[in-house]
Formats: C-alpha cells, structure tokens, sequence
C-alpha cells in the first residue's frame, strides 16, 4: 500500500478548520481524501439543535482543501510552489444532492482540469456510503503570503 504524507505537511489547514483526516490515493492530476464527521463536533450543537447536520458550506471545504492538497503534490518536487498558499477564487457549478451527518466518512474526489501560470481549475465531488452528496467546480491560485494578506 502507498503512504502518503501527513495532511498537515501540505497544507497549512490546522484544527479546527482541517477538513481532511487523510490522503487514499493520489495519481497525476487526481487525488482521493476522507474525513470522518465526528459524533461530537461542537459545530453541530447549533447546525441544527436535536437533527445535527453538517454545513454544506463545510462539505465544500473539504473539497477546497482536497484540491490544495492536489497542488502540493502535483508541485511537491519542484520549486513552482516557493512560499505559497493555495488561495480560493472560484467555485461554480456547485449541486449538493445529500446531506452528511455525524458519523459519516466523507470521500472526496478531486481532478485537476487546467492549470494556467499560478492558477489550478478542478472538478470536485464529495460522496457519502458511496452516494454523491456534493458535485462543484473551484479555482485556487498559489499567492504569497503578502498577497493573501491584501
């Protein structure tokens, strides 16, 4: 079986706003991630009281984050990356067809479509027990953190 590196080495996402437990597979321009929603994820005493469901804002994320993941291993033996982050400036075409809940493993798909100098476009997708619960277009651009910050 293939190892991956940790999460936390591509990416700067750190908890509570890490929405990847881990890589399954990477290939070329195509990656595969999980997250396990936990039973006691303090978000969802609120999202909603007594039928706790996942944003989908969040199922989102986890997708962005699986694309930033993809960028770093596409770019892992180069120097294109530098000091970079992966920063989001695009998502369309965005259809969510189930919710998640505690308890559930989110598998994230994600293909990179285009890249364009410091630009990666995508095709992402978020199932659920191996049904689609999420399908949605994105762009991240790789910026400084000088540019990040405005």
């Amino acid at each position: 079986m293939r190892q991956f590196p940790e999460v936390s080495e591509l990416i700067p996402h750190r908890p509570p706003f890490l929405w990847v437990d881990r890589i399954v597979a990477w290939e070329g321009q195509s990656i595969i991630t999980e997250k396990f929603v936990p039973m006691d994820l303090d978000i969802l005493t609120g999202h909603y009281p007594n039928m706790p469901i996942l944003p989908g804002v969040l199922l989102c994320e986890a997708v962005f984050q699986s694309g930033a993941l993809l960028i770093a291993l596409i770019h892992r033996n180069s120097d294109s990356l530098g000091a970079t982050v992966p920063v989001l400036t695009r998502i369309s075409a965005a259809r969510f067809k189930r919710s998640a809940y505690p308890g559930d493993t989110l598998r994230v798909s994600v293909r990179q479509t285009e890249a364009l100098a410091n630009v990666a476009f995508f095709k992402g997708n978020l199932t659920i027990a191996g049904k689609s619960a999420l399908q949605v277009e994105f762009a991240c651009a790789r910026v400084t953190a000088d540019q990040a910050a405005g």
